[in-house]
């Protein structure tokens, strides 16, 4: 496979790390109440990530839908912001591996290419696997733990994991386009999707991050810092409890859901306390990602 064009690729260095595992989310079709980049954000402050690599925005973006911002810093100069594609390498202490973590913005051009920049990192870092975090608007009930699904399309690790094959049919984002170069050029990729009640779209959804990091935390065994979110958790939970109280079509419809999840709770990525040691074995087997 041909490599990406490593002018829109530029490294601020080249760290050693240790068997890493890649973690992926951007703002966009798959990223709503921005939970899923404010989980890959979390684990960044969380392990001290710093800055390793940047995609240059000139040719992956129509600056009309996503506009630079400009801003003033401490000094009273003015900054002009382009979104940002920028990878982070986080040295895990208490294990044996580390994170290289990209919380961006998907781009609106060029995602062949794009998502080629994303595999050269992977190759760079000698990356074992790659994660992508996600979220989407559904039929989840607000009352209940947000639900996270875990898919792979490959058998071997899907089997290890208990996780679900790729079932969504439609339009895609560049996620979707990232998975599958992955799978083309034979890297492990796992899927964490968690589901948003479409009734409380809007951001932050603190209860949604929470989800995904403590399911990305079960699946790889890389403290994720969850818990530090169960207060900020419990009072979002509270305020769309206040705000659903005085409708009575609303209470109806909650309930609803509520039903409908607990039917459904066994599709869900499973809670079973072995799933990270069946990761590392199958990683072993599968050797590094080269």
């Amino acid at each position: 496979m041909a490599g990406a064009d490593e002018a829109e690729l530029s490294w601020a260095m080249s760290p050693t790390l240790r068997r890493p595992i890649v973690v992926v989310a951007l703002q966009g079709l798959f990223d709503a109440a921005e939970a899923a980049t404010a989980a890959v954000q979390r684990l960044a402050r969380r392990h001290d990530a710093f800055e390793i690599a940047r995609i240059d925005p000139e040719n992956f973006f129509d600056f009309t839908q996503e506009r630079p911002s400009v801003r003033f810093d401490d000094d009273g100069d003015r900054v002009l912001e382009w979104p940002e594609n920028a990878f982070m390498a986080a040295a895990i202490d208490a294990h044996d591996r580390d994170l290289v973590l990209l919380a961006g913005v998907e781009p609106h051009l060029r995602w062949r290419t794009f998502s080629e920049q994303v595999l050269t990192v992977v190759r760079r870092t000698n990356a074992d696997m790659v994660v992508t975090l996600g979220a989407m608007a559904g039929l989840a009930p607000h009352t209940r733990t947000l639900g996270v699904v875990g898919s792979s399309t490959n058998d071997v690790l899907a089997g290890r994991l208990g996780l679900g094959k790729p079932s969504y049919q439609g339009p895609t984002g560049l996620v979707g386009a990232l998975h599958d170069l992955l799978d083309r050029a034979e890297v492990p990729v796992i899927s964490l999707r968690v589901s948003v009640p479409h009734y409380v779209p809007g951001p932050p959804n603190p209860e949604a991050t929470r989800s995904l990091l403590s399911r990305f935390e079960l699946v790889t065994g890389i403290e994720s810092g969850h818990s530090d979110l169960d207060r900020a958790a419990k009072d979002w939970r509270t305020r769309i409890d206040a705000a659903v109280e005085g409708d009575d079509e609303m209470r109806t419809y909650v309930r609803q859901l509520e039903a409908q999840v607990d039917e459904d709770a066994d599709e869900l990525l499973p809670s079973g306390d072995d799933l990270a040691a069946q990761l590392e074995a199958f990683l072993r087997e599968h050797g590094p990602a080269d």
